[in-house]
């Protein structure tokens, strides 16, 4: 996919050497070998850095270690006995580099015994001995440098090439390049940390070559037509707040005052600030839960018509019950890595709504890879001229290669034509006229990377995910075999894939969708019947189970919840996503390493050693008795965890979670309406254990999971206690267990004289 050129700065450009792949093991007086060694020596005159790989397996690894060459020369002689493997190299360099310009080098008279295979995937032949070394050197030289000059992106390629011209400013921002930083030793520090390249390129808006985020022009509005057209959507905005201010903007464009919008209840909060912002009246689309606490997709009977102008009719706060609503949200994936069917998802809802927002922020790399295909807003399969008009937001952060707050919304215009200078109202409301020019560069280049090589490094993460997975399969098989009574960690996946028990599957198998669609008839998801391909485990998203809770939910008499063992993983250098009370969620993300899983592995494993042999607190996780020498000193971290699970088991905690997020609260007042309580101080703050029947001020939200248990304006009846006897146990966990407190948005702590914990939130006063 091409876009305007920019020529990479010669200082960058010499750090891309020529790969040079020849058969060093050639005796001295070789032609061959004294060829390529002249050839590398006249590119090293002309300032080109070479590296010499003497056979097709070292070549292997060094094109999988460093992405970082600008031209690659491949004798012949190393690939006409081995043709598969050299032809694996050549894919391999094409799946991460594209547009590497590669050459075989050999003499004329081979030329004709060149498979039609190699033709078709090089770039050109180059004549060994018949052409001399400096003509030679000048066609790499020009191949490489045509390939240099499409490596940058359309803001980044600016950006790069403005921050080197050293020009003195008069303009924002007043560090003037990170001058003024070097007037102060901390300063001084300031910029040793970060660099003057970085404080170089932090521009403002004063500079017009590089264009501007607010009125999307110059390179900016090439960048975000450029990730448009990689990322499947008509129009494409830059966001520097992160998916946070994306879903606001895009709530704040589609809906007004009273507006109905249904909204998935498994959703981010910057969601829910966006109905208190727009003024909508939330209709929830609640989602299956299984009996792990796992949060499922919303199922297809709450998207069907009936059910949405049912929705309507039992609200309280809709006085219009013929509105349609405005906007239909879904949280796509959802935090444990669920996936719709969204092309049905979009046929249904379709029928009810003129507009449909996906919250993809951690799935924006969905596109690059058929596993994931129909499965994300931007899908490539059939468009509708009755569709909704839809966007989605990326946290391009998250799981792409960007800086934190990077984002980009998507849209595709359908019922509701979208224009983008009228959109463009909206986004103003939520980003800065001083934007980060930093995060627009890394947003630039993110796209750019997934389109150069987005199969390829998705490819990496399944590849790293999938032998996670299966090695974890193959441990417990193990451990079983050498005594049935022993424990190992489970991973939430399928126990078999069409007969084959999992460990043993073919990985290839498992990078296909259907082995992770929730079949209707499989046990091992625990959502029931949610219809033949409507939604799939993405892979690189892993659940760890640990002991003390079945899969059909049941309490047993022991066990180990997830918070003492990511805690003791924490203290080895090993942190993951999400703790719930018997699952840790882990994040296979672009940046893995092969093999990085090892240590999380060996991590799992120490554990299992300590808990077996019940070792001291003091040995094995030291810093939280020092932190606690009175509450935990003399305890095994066997004997830890037996009291946790049995707190967990005395307050029914898992029980009233289920309860919780089962039940909805009952609607008071809008999120908008009760805001206004808040700022006219119409609100009090009371112990929760008295918020029975009493409207909450703000939401509350726990995390993990991260999903409102109450929004603003709703209140826990009796019938609803579930919900105050979830945030009670949490309460009476944190006092029992310090260093372990859960963290709950719109809480507060009070602490007495024995420091045990009360949980306060604010309420609207009667």
């Amino acid at each position: 996919m091409s876009h305007s050129l920019t020529r990479l700065p010669v200082d960058l450009a010499q750090r891309f050497p020529v790969l040079i792949v020849a058969n060093i093991q050639e005796h001295d007086d070789s032609i061959i070998l004294r060829s390529a060694q002249a050839i590398a020596a006249v590119l090293r005159e002309h300032e080109m850095e070479v590296e010499l790989v003497g056979s097709l397996e070292e070549a292997d690894i060094a094109v999988s270690a460093n992405s970082a060459y600008c031209c690659a020369i491949i004798g012949w002689g190393l690939c006409e006995n081995n043709q598969d493997q050299a032809l694996k190299l050549i894919q391999l360099i094409r799946r991460r580099t594209a547009q590497l310009p590669i050459m075989l080098g050999m003499s004329q008279a081979h030329q004709s015994q060149v498979p039609l295979a190699f033709v078709e995937n090089i770039d050109g032949f180059i004549w060994l001995p018949e052409d001399s070394p400096e003509f030679i050197a000048g066609r790499v030289e020009a191949a490489a440098r045509r390939y240099l000059d499409s490596i940058l992106p359309p803001f980044f390629g600016a950006l790069v090439n403005f921050a080197g011209t050293h020009e003195y400013s008069w303009h924002t921002p007043g560090h003037t390049g990170g001058t003024a930083f070097m007037k102060t030793a901390v300063g001084r520090t300031f910029l040793d940390f970060y660099g003057e390249q970085m404080l170089r390129s932090d521009l403002s808006v004063s500079v017009g070559e590089l264009g501007s985020l607010n009125d999307h022009s110059g390179p900016i509005n090439e960048a975000e037509k450029y990730a448009a057209r990689v990322f499947g959507a008509d129009f494409t905005f830059f966001s520097v707040g992160g998916s946070s201010a994306s879903n606001e903007i895009v709530l704040h464009s589609a809906v007004t005052d009273g507006d109905p919008v249904l909204v998935d209840r498994n959703c981010h909060k910057s969601l829910n600030y966006a109905l208190n912002m727009s003024g909508a009246v939330p209709l929830y689309l609640r989602p299956r839960r299984n009996a792990r606490g796992l949060i499922g997709p919303v199922p297809l009977s709450e998207l069907t018509p009936a059910a949405v102008a049912q929705k309507l009719a039992d609200s309280p706060l809709a006085t219009d019950k013929t509105a349609r609503p405005v906007l239909a949200v879904l949280t796509n994936s959802t935090y444990d890595g669920l996936c719709y069917n969204v092309q049905t998802t979009t046929r249904e809802l379709s029928q009810s709504v003129d507009r449909i927002h996906y919250d993809e922020a951690w799935y924006a790399y969905a596109r690059f890879n058929p596993l994931y295909e129909g499965r994300y807003g931007m899908h490539r399969g059939e468009r509708h001229a009755d569709d909704a008009t839809v966007t989605v937001t990326h946290s391009t952060h998250k799981l792409l290669a960007a800086l934190s707050q990077a984002s980009m919304i998507h849209i595709r215009s359908g019922k509701v034509p979208v224009k983008p200078a009228l959109f463009n109202e909206a986004f103003m409301m939520h980003t800065s006229t001083s934007p980060q020019y930093s995060i627009i560069a890394s947003t630039d280049v993110s796209a750019k990377m997934m389109n150069d090589a987005g199969g390829y490094l998705t490819d990496e993460s399944i590849d790293e995910a999938i032998a996670f997975r299966q090695a974890m399969a193959r441990l417990n098989n193990e451990i079983q075999q050498r005594n049935a009574k022993d424990w190992w960690f489970g991973v939430w996946q399928p126990d078999q894939i069409d007969g084959v028990p999992f460990a043993d599957v073919d990985p290839q198998v498992l990078h296909h969708g259907d082995a992770w669609v929730l079949r209707p008839t499989a046990t091992w998801h625990g959502f029931g019947d949610l219809g033949s391909d409507y939604c799939m485990l993405d892979p690189i998203k892993v659940t760890v189970l640990t002991p003390g809770q079945t899969l059909e939910g049941q309490m047993e008499d022991s066990g180990i919840p997830a918070p003492l063992v990511s805690s003791f993983l924490s203290s080895r250098g090993i942190v993951v996503e999400k703790t719930e009370p018997y699952s840790i969620l882990l994040l296979f993300s672009l940046g893995v390493t092969k093999g990085k899983w090892g240590s999380l592995v060996a991590g799992l494993m120490e554990f299992k050693k300590h808990y077996d042999g019940n070792s001291p607190l003091e040995q094995v996780m030291p810093d939280l008795v020092d932190s606690h020498g009175e509450r935990y000193s003399g305890l095994g971290l066997k004997d830890l965890a037996e009291e946790m699970h049995q707190d967990m088991l005395a307050t029914k905690m898992l029980h009233n979670m289920d309860a919780a997020y089962t039940l909805l609260p009952d609607p008071v007042s809008s999120p908008r309406a009760t805001f206004a309580c808040l700022v006219k101080g119409e609100i009090e703050q009371i112990a929760v254990r008295d918020m029975v029947d009493r409207t909450v001020a703000v939401q509350i939200v726990p995390y993990p999971p991260g999903i409102p248990l109450m929004m603003p304006g709703e209140k826990a009846g009796n019938d609803k206690k579930a919900i105050v006897d979830y945030l009670l146990a949490m309460e009476t966990f944190d006092g029992r267990f310090p260093g372990f407190e859960h963290d709950n948005h719109g809480v507060e702590i009070e602490r007495d004289s024995q420091g045990r914990p009360t949980y306060k939130v604010y309420v609207v006063k009667q």
